[in-house]
């Protein structure tokens, strides 16, 4: 057993638009779809979308490799356009590889909205860490260029 590596990070990214637009592209399942889904390689097993105060929210792919990749989402606290506040586990072919606590900010800035996501993470067994937070940084850049592409529809 390895031991586990503990992270703390915080992504920020300058959207356009209000918190309230802001807010829809996790409250909305087809937009929040788009953004979050990064292995278009992966075939969706299960999507069950469920955003609200004590709701698990979960979605599970089958990799190229036949190997199953899950992510459980138990969400605490949702203030719309303001903060969303949850916990997440992922698993690789059944074995849990890490657990996470999240709290998203929304913030008002001139025309713009400031989101602040910090993630506290516990990367278990020796999952890789700087390419999860490497995604990261990738999902919130689509979720920019999309708002973007919706801001000039």
């Amino acid at each position: 057993m390895t031991p586990p590596e503990h992270a703390k990070f915080i992504v920020e990214r300058r959207l356009p638009g209000s918190p309230a637009h802001a807010f829809r592209f996790w409250a909305e399942p087809d937009l929040k779809r788009i953004w979050t889904g990064c292995h278009a390689d992966w075939e969706e097993l299960e999507n069950r979308f469920a955003f609200s105060p004590g709701a698990i929210e979960s979605v599970r792919w089958r990799m190229p490799d036949g190997q199953e990749f899950a992510v459980r989402i138990h969400y605490f606290e949702i203030l719309a356009a303001q903060r969303i506040v949850y916990a997440y586990d992922m698993a690789l072919g059944g074995r849990c590889i890490s657990v996470s606590l999240v709290t998203v900010e929304f913030v008002p800035a001139g025309g713009e909205t400031l989101m602040r996501f910090t993630e506290q993470a516990a990367f278990l067994d020796g999952s890789a860490s700087a390419a999860r937070i490497a995604g990261t940084h990738e999902g919130f850049d689509r979720l920019v260029l999309l708002m973007a592409e919706a801001n000039n529809a």
